[in-house]
């Protein structure tokens, strides 16, 4: 069975697969094609990600494609824990402007369904983080930018202190949400 747990953000869905668990493990169906379409995801995921964070305090992102390259991800974590966040950028949206954050671990085997219109980002909070995701569009390097983790305009709430951040010089420099270029209107992407 899948389960679609509440969220704040619009169009945003945390998802929860049935997992069967003894004395050797688990066995969970992570994505079944068929059981995500009666809950009413149904993309043409083409590809799959996967990132290796090798301590805790790694914070990726906040990450997003512009128009036309906009991507639709399925993310989950294999290994680890993080902090997810999502940011919806789509003008228009009921939500544009909010944040949420969602824990996501090997142990309660969420995951989140990140829309097109999204700045998506995490941080982890254990060391060895195996991080996967699928996507529905290809990765465009023109289109891809991004929004400022610690912008006091979203005034994101980490759950870790911010002064050991380890980051990409990239993510470093990302501007603040309302400087950042966005062509997302909300029904449109």
């Amino acid at each position: 069975m899948v389960k679609i747990l509440p969220t704040k953000l619009q169009d945003v869905k945390l998802i929860e697969t049935d997992v069967f668990g003894d004395n050797r493990g688990f066995f969970t169906e992570a994505y079944t094609r068929n059981k995500f379409e009666e809950i009413g995801i149904d993309f043409d995921f083409n590809q799959d990600n996967h990132s290796l964070s090798a301590e805790a305090g790694v914070l990726r992102g906040l990450h997003y494609q512009l128009a036309p390259y906009t991507q639709t991800k399925l993310v989950r974590v294999a290994t680890g824990v993080v902090w997810d966040v999502l940011v919806d950028m789509r003008k228009g949206s009921p939500t544009y402007g909010e944040w949420e954050g969602y824990l996501l671990s090997e142990y309660n085997h969420r995951q989140l369904l990140v829309p097109r219109g999204f700045a998506h980002g995490f941080i982890t909070l254990t060391p060895n983080v195996n991080f996967l995701y699928k996507v529905d569009g290809y990765y465009e390097p023109k289109a891809d930018r991004g929004i400022a983790f610690d912008d006091p305009q979203i005034d994101i709430t980490w759950p870790i202190s911010m002064q050991h951040l380890i980051m990409s010089d990239k993510d470093k420099r990302h501007p603040s949400f309302n400087d950042a270029e966005n062509n997302f209107i909300y029904g449109e992407i």
